[in-house]
């Protein structure tokens, strides 16, 4: 990926992995799993725990700590009330932003001509 895929990535991670976790609870490793099969190879596992960090102290998740067969419980992240507003949100943005990005490709790949 690279650096410009990169930094829209930044904008954009929280609401993919409150996405995630609209379909299923899940823990950190599982989700970044997943987000590397979808061809987010970059993606740190750190990355992904800071953000399971900050999405949990915001109040957008219920934390479960499950016991794991090998090292400490996992702590395992399902969305909340909260977060389902947050996502409605996300999405809502996603919408309008790229409606206007679309609108503005499509303009600039047929330009109007002058007389017209």
């Amino acid at each position: 990926m690279g650096k410009q895929a990169t930094e829209m990535l930044k904008g954009t991670l929280e609401g993919i992995v409150v996405a995630i976790l609209a379909g299923r609870s899940a823990y950190g490793y599982e989700i970044t799993a997943w987000l590397r099969e979808q061809g987010f190879t970059d993606i740190a596992e750190g990355t992904i725990y800071a953000l399971l960090v900050r999405i949990e102290q915001r109040g957008l998740v219920d934390v479960e700590k499950v016991p794991s067969e090998k090292g400490p419980p996992r702590k395992v992240y399902s969305l909340n009330t909260r977060g389902e507003a947050y996502l409605e949100e996300f999405w809502a943005t996603w919408s309008f932003l790229a409606e206007r990005i679309e609108q503005l490709r499509n303009q600039h790949a047929h330009p109007q001509k002058e007389g017209k």
